[in-house]
């Protein structure tokens, strides 16, 4: 039974891959009170994955009466560009033009790497955002990359095993070490039904060099979804990231670089108190 849910957890309302569904019903928080007001949530995914990292989470957060956006970045899921031809800017006009379609200011959630384009678009567009939240990811200061932020990290399984490759368009980590360093707390089995959906991750935006101010993305209140089990962004790399990050409030979980899988209810009921 845990494997079914896991594997349902992982790919549930995933339409490129309807086979994969178990028809298990999630578990719905019931014991947190809401507001009546009703919020947008903008998820934004990890490298190397897309929208459907979601799926779990995003149901739960749906079924408290939110409005929850998951979209595809370019090179990503549903989108197909290939990845020599994507920027930093793409993925962060991906995001944008979503909320500008909005009336009201989003909590804009950026997982692993894509904390830094949360970040990049919240500087662009600090009256449509009106919380950040980080999972278990990148929250950089001025001037800073993701590949200047990795430099000297020690204990990343991910960094470990990150290679280029040859014509310099794309990142990879190594096969062999995928679930070990971004799910190891999920059953092998659903880690492989998800496997083939995961894709090369474009190189020019994690050489991206980020671009804010405190004017405008430092008037933004920031909450961080903290993971101390994971071997992708260790605990203490983590940490170190927060303390000059004007951080709110730090979230904990016992979980791997992904609960958005394993443990997709707590990330929800985390997002669902962000909200109120």
């Amino acid at each position: 039974m845990k494997i079914k849910k896991t594997i349902w957890s992982l790919m549930m309302l995933m339409t490129l891959s309807s086979n994969l569904l178990l028809g298990n019903t999630p578990e719905i928080i019931t014991d947190i009170k809401m507001e009546t007001r009703q919020e947008t949530f903008v998820l934004v995914h990890a490298a190397w994955l897309g929208a459907w990292q979601w799926n779990s989470v995003a149901a739960q957060v749906r079924d408290e009466g939110h409005t929850v956006i998951t979209p595809d970045l370019p090179g990503h899921g549903g989108d197909k560009r290939s990845a020599g031809t994507i920027t930093m800017e793409d993925y962060v006009n991906t995001i944008i033009d979503i909320l500008d379609e909005q009336k009201q200011p989003v909590i804009l959630v950026g997982h692993s790497f894509n904390g830094i384009t949360v970040s990049r678009v919240a500087e662009l567009r600090p009256d449509k955002v009106k919380k950040i939240v980080y999972l278990t990811a990148f929250v950089v200061p001025q001037g800073v990359s993701f590949l200047k932020a990795v430099q000297g990290v020690q204990g990343s399984k991910a960094v470990d095993n990150f290679s280029v490759s040859e014509d310099k368009t794309y990142a990879l980590v190594h096969a062999s070490e995928i679930q070990n360093a971004f799910a190891h707390d999920i059953p092998k089995e659903a880690f492989e039904q998800a496997k083939p959906y995961i894709v090369p991750e474009p190189l020019a935006p994690l050489l991206y060099e980020l671009e804010i101010s405190e004017k405008r993305y430092g008037s933004i209140t920031k909450y961080y979804i903290e993971c101390t089990e994971d071997r992708a962004i260790p605990i203490a790399v983590q940490r170190a990231m927060q303390k000059n990050a004007n951080i709110k409030k730090v979230y904990t979980l016992k979980s791997s670089h992904t609960p958005n899988f394993s443990q997709p209810e707590k990330v929800a009921e985390i997002l669902l108190k962000i909200a109120k």
